[in-house]
């Protein structure tokens, strides 16, 4: 990261002003800049110099910016700018205020079912809207899918999309990280098309959920090997809380053959919704498998069905006119109406033997529940009617309606895990649960400012809900940055200018030396204007020094 100081406060094409860096890459840095013309926060993608002479990095370099500027989606970055010059290559993307699905997923470990559902619908709405302009990403995975605070999800890394009519970029050496995600027909050289990224979205959920990947091995050629011929683990093995039809959605998903996939993101989309819906659905077969068998089978159950109907509507009738046959033989039998004095049950314990007693009573009894920290659990509050009051009933058999509210005792309800959630959402949330909510700030190094670092109790602990119960949230205030002016080093002595550095908390960058009438080892130039502001501990700073008046080079 360093090495890239050197272009903050640096301005491109007079118009990006570079604040900071974001992130390095294998191929790129990205920093946060700002556009001086549209007075707004960019980032922008910059080739790292080692690669601006390599043809496939430029060309997929390229390739992203003419990808993402035919899309136009909420979950897809947007490309505001390209400059591809011959000593500089940047793209100027959307600023995004988050971090990687990724660095997350890491943060967290296995993600919940909720979270899971939210973040492969958006995605899969991003992959709809790509593969309805003909572009296939080929590259999804947690680390090219960015996670907004709000929790908006940005697809992002078009650099190896297959273009519509057009010549694309081929996987090499460089990407072969994402073989833990990529399709059979990937990893096999076959042709792809919009159901590997499907294959790979597949992947990715199994990973969420499981919280770890479906195929691992020790070189990527054998973990390729085990995406085309190995059927993945269970989820349910590992996680018991999905669902089993979201386990056989992510069967299907990463089935080998792409005929037996989801065909499309839409459809794929369409059966995600119906198991978020209702996740206790259970699926008889995969709909790609079986499509034709269930036409079939409709049309071969009809004269069953039909059959069962018949019999049960004669039934249905026989049974009526013996049920006539005994409700006129009991009008005829029935007593003259009377009065009944209401029981007293307030303030006792409702068990199973009173609730019998009371049918016994010929009382009908409607329950009502509720939470109340001053009778203990299954206490009866209230009554109604209340006792001693008297109801007139129409005939002995004749049952009297009593309303009887019971206790659940005080309340209690569960800490859930709110780590890296935006911590407003979270008070929010704690606040509709009934207690009170007490916020700490502190600096953190790798949770993210305004989410939540933890939560005092913990995650998991049950809980009073009352407004005595305090839930104290540890909040990221992000990194604590400090800065320290830069020295003038111009002059001192090599050994001297170590010392300053030492003490100035400033890494030392690249030396170079040249020949000059200065004694050896003076320095001569620096990378940073001294008086300058840097961060502490992290920037570094070049030198020119001094070989002395016999120095070659």
């Amino acid at each position: 990261m360093d090495a890239f100081s050197k272009y903050i406060g640096h301005t491109f094409d007079n118009r990006y002003k570079i604040v900071k860096i974001i992130g390095v890459g294998g191929m790129a840095v990205v920093f946060e800049a700002t556009d001086l013309i549209q007075k707004r926060r960019v980032a922008v993608k910059m080739l790292r110099d080692e690669f601006s002479k390599d043809f496939q990095a430029v060309k997929r370099f390229i390739n992203e910016s003419k990808a993402v500027s035919m899309l136009s989606h909420p979950n897809i970055v947007k490309i505001y700018d390209v400059s591809v010059k011959e000593d500089l290559k940047y793209i100027v993307m959307e600023h995004i205020n988050g971090i990687t699905l990724k660095n997350y997923m890491d943060q967290k470990g296995m993600l919940s079912v909720r979270e899971t559902f939210a973040f492969s619908e958006q995605i899969l709405k991003a992959l709809d809207h790509a593969h309805s302009k003909g572009i296939i990403h080929r590259d999804i995975k947690p680390q090219n899918i960015m996670l907004l605070e709000n929790g908006i999800i940005k697809v992002t890394d078009f650099g190896i999309a297959k273009l519509p009519n057009a010549e694309t970029v081929t996987m090499t050496d460089k990407a072969i990280g994402t073989v833990y995600y990529i399709s059979p027909e990937q990893a096999s050289g076959k042709k792809t098309d919009q159901r590997s990224d499907l294959y790979s979205l597949g992947v990715l959920m199994y990973e969420m959920l499981a919280g770890k990947l479906p195929f691992v091995a020790d070189s990527p050629v054998s973990v390729a090997l085990k995406q085309i011929n190995d059927i993945a683990e269970p989820i349910r093995n590992i996680n018991p809380r999905v669902p089993r039809s979201l386990e056989q959605f992510i069967e299907y998903t990463m089935e080998k053959d792409p005929e037996l996939r989801f065909q499309n993101a839409g459809q794929m989309l369409k059966y995600l919704l119906k198991i978020k819906a209702n996740p206790n659905i259970v699926f008889k077969s995969n709909p790609n498998k079986s499509k034709d068998k269930e036409q079939r089978s409709s049309g071969s159950m009809f004269p069953i069905i039909m059959g069962v109907a018949s019999a049960f509507l004669i039934v249905l009738i026989t049974t009526g006119a013996i049920l006539i046959s005994n409700l006129l033989q009991a009008e005829n039998d029935s007593n003259a109406a009377h009065e009944i004095e209401v029981i007293s049950v307030q303030g006792q314990l409702y068990t199973e033997e009173l609730k019998n007693k009371l049918k016994t009573e010929n009382y009908n009894v409607i329950e009502k529940y509720e939470y109340n920290d001053k009778f203990p659990q299954n206490q009866i509050i209230a009554q109604d009617p209340l006792p001693g009051e008297t109801r007139k009933l129409a005939t002995s058999k004749s049952k009297c309606d009593i309303t009887i509210t019971i206790s659940n005792g005080t309340k209690t309800v569960m800490i859930e895990d709110y780590k890296i959630q935006d911590y407003r959402e979270v008070q929010n949330r704690l606040k509709s649960l009934g207690v009170r909510v007490k916020i700490e700030k502190q600096y953190h190094d790798t949770v993210l400012m305004d989410y939540v670092i933890e939560t005092d109790p913990p995650a998991g602990t049950l809980v009073k809900s009352t407004v005595d119960t305090v839930v104290t949230i540890y909040v990221s205030q992000g990194q604590k940055i400090e800065y320290v002016m830069v020295p003038d080093f111009v002059g001192k002595s090599e050994s001297q200018a170590m010392a300053d550095l030492i003490e100035s908390q400033i890494a030392l960058g690249d030396k170079s030396y040249r020949k000059s009438q200065k004694p050896k080892g003076t320095i001569l130039e620096q990378s940073i204007t001294p008086s300058s502001s840097v961060v502490k501990g992290i920037t570094s700073i070049d030198f020119v020094i001094s070989g002395g008046p016999d120095y070659t080079e």
